[in-house]
């Protein structure tokens, strides 16, 4: 009698498997479906990381915290390739470079932020960042650069307060899925290799204007025409974002 009562439970539990296996077989493909992936819920905050993976746009972006000497020979590539890109820069550096940030914005070129200080939001509390935002955007607004919506925390490091804080003050936060590693100055061929191989549609690219970033500009001058001769569009985050079906993920 033993025996029968102790089959039938584990008999009990394998159905319990199933059923919750289906359960959530069901919810993420619920999610899938409209291109949202979140281990939460829908409605959980959410950071961009790619966008439409049936449109061949892709967006380029730069992040710039410190240095006035490399931007102008990105600025120069991009000129010449006709080529729209994203900066995300911070308020400090902002600050101390207007003259620059207007020639990003006079070349049509989009603005996004990375706070004020460059300084991860990982090693900060909640009220730190809150201030940290609210100084970065009334230093923009002081420029003349109001509504500034995209956000990239420093270093690309954030977690679900983070997202949640950003959410609740307007600010979509963006992060990236193809990486140059332009920072590590590993050599412009590794930085193309790095950009070329990996892009597929809809992908955000992240590169560097900062003075640390010694190849990026050399780099551009395959990349560039390389990945318009692959078919690939480039456009604004603003754009990528809009588009239809624009998928959006969590990143911890």
């Amino acid at each position: 009698m033993q025996h029968f009562y102790v089959m039938k439970f584990n008999r009990w539990k394998r159905w319990l498997v199933i059923v919750l296996f289906a359960l959530f077989t069901a919810t993420f493909v619920w999610f899938e479906r409209d291109g949202t992936f979140s281990v939460f819920s829908s409605n959980a905050p959410q950071a961009l990381t790619k966008g439409n993976a049936e449109e061949t746009n892709i967006a380029l972006t730069f992040n710039i915290s410190w240095g006035e000497e490399k931007v102008y020979d990105i600025l120069k590539q991009l000129e010449d390739k006709q080529v729209q890109a994203t900066f995300f820069v911070s308020g400090e550096w902002a600050e101390r470079h207007p003259d620059i940030l207007k020639e990003i914005t006079e070349g049509k070129h989009e603005l996004g932020m990375l706070g004020y200080r460059y300084k991860s939001y990982l090693k900060m509390e909640t009220e730190q960042i809150r201030n940290d935002l609210r100084k970065a955007e009334e230093t923009f607004n002081k420029l003349g650069y109001e509504n500034i919506s995209l956000l990239r925390p420093p270093s690309g490091q954030f977690n679900k307060d983070t997202l949640k804080l950003a959410e609740d003050m307007g600010f979509t936060v963006v992060h990236w899925n193809v990486n140059s590693n332009d920072w590590n100055n590993p050599g412009t061929d590794n930085i193309i290799d790095n950009i070329m191989k990996h892009t597929e549609n809809g992908d955000i690219l992240l590169m560097h204007a900062s003075d640390s970033a010694k190849q990026t500009a050399g780099a551009l001058e395959k990349i560039l025409p390389g990945l318009k001769n692959k078919g690939f569009s480039f456009i604004p985050i603003s754009e990528l974002q809009s588009q239809a079906h624009a998928e959006s993920k969590i990143v911890e």
